[in-house]
């Protein structure tokens, strides 16, 4: 049966003090991102197409990967709203409580939903590489990519944030031709 390769690369770190709530914000990377494509080539297809998130911290990778990435603004992480570039310990607790009760549906005040966010990933998906015979690179953040992942993998919903997807870090996953769902076939750093 023929395959394919699906590649999801989260960004490397980037440049923010520990406990800062971001998503949409564009921040830069804390590392080169050279060594990091060097660490992943040797896991990727020889052929592909890459899509990366507008994010610089998204693209300064793949462009190193890739040099004319296809982008994607669908591929952009959840959107905090007023929550961006604020310390979480600086948040009102009611907030933070409620949003640990509904990690789904809560929305930041004028941010969206992790739901919202899920939505617009997986139309991406739909659009650009669900009915492809290509091999595919994504250069994404953690929350689309796990949105990715764990629908392709058939995981329950309230699975999906337990996926292991490290910063700078690499999910193979092999998709079936025929539909059938995809194996992951590892996480690499």
């Amino acid at each position: 049966m023929p395959e394919r390769v699906l590649c999801l690369i989260r960004h490397p770190p980037v440049a923010v003090p520990p406990g800062v709530c971001y998503g949409a914000s564009d921040l830069p990377l804390a590392v080169d991102p050279q060594p990091v494509a060097a660490a992943l080539r040797h896991r990727l297809p020889t052929d592909f197409r890459l899509v990366s998130s507008p994010a610089s911290r998204c693209l300064d990778l793949a462009r190193t990967l890739a040099p004319a990435p296809l982008i994607d603004a669908r591929l952009t992480e959840i959107d905090f709203g007023d929550w961006e570039l604020r310390r979480f310990d600086d948040l009102p607790r009611a907030e933070i409580d409620r949003w640990a009760a509904d990690i789904w549906g809560f929305r930041p005040p004028r941010g969206e939903s992790a739901n919202a966010m899920a939505r617009r990933v997986w139309a991406a998906w739909l659009d650009f590489g669900a009915d492809s015979t290509d091999n595919w690179i994504i250069v994404s953040h953690g929350g689309p990519l796990r949105v990715i992942a764990g629908t392709l993998l058939d995981l329950p919903h309230e699975d999906w944030l337990s996926i292991d997807c490290p910063q700078g870090g690499l999910l193979r996953l092999t998709l079936p031709c025929d539909g059938t769902r995809a194996r992951l076939d590892g996480t690499y750093t």
